[in-house]
């Protein structure tokens, strides 16, 4: 039984120059996981901290348009909720993520 394990492994080919492309290989998976991070990744993060600080700075009188389009001005803010006047008398309350915009 050892003997064929023995020959099957001295048919195994052996790697010359073998560890040279693996290394270069995981150069270049590093550096697609890098340039993936850079172009995608991080711009992301950078935009949603400045949605994040926008959401904690509103305040009562300024002009918003939340997610789905509704054009308002803030009239009251409650913990994680925003009352927008939309018109004269008809005022919605959202959640302050339901926010896309200051205008």
């Amino acid at each position: 039984m050892f003997n064929n394990l023995h020959h099957i492994f001295a048919m195994a080919p052996q790697g010359q120059g073998g560890s040279g492309s693996l290394i270069s290989m995981l150069v270049m998976f590093g550096a697609v996981i890098l340039i993936m991070y850079f172009l995608m990744i991080r711009p992301q993060q950078k935009r949603q901290k400045e949605h994040q600080k926008m959401i904690e700075n509103l305040k009562r009188g300024d002009k918003v348009v939340t997610t789905a389009g509704i054009h308002g001005t803030v009239t009251d803010i409650d913990g994680p909720s925003i009352v927008l006047q939309v018109s004269d008398n008809v005022k919605l309350t959202f959640e302050k993520t339901a926010i896309a915009a200051k205008k």
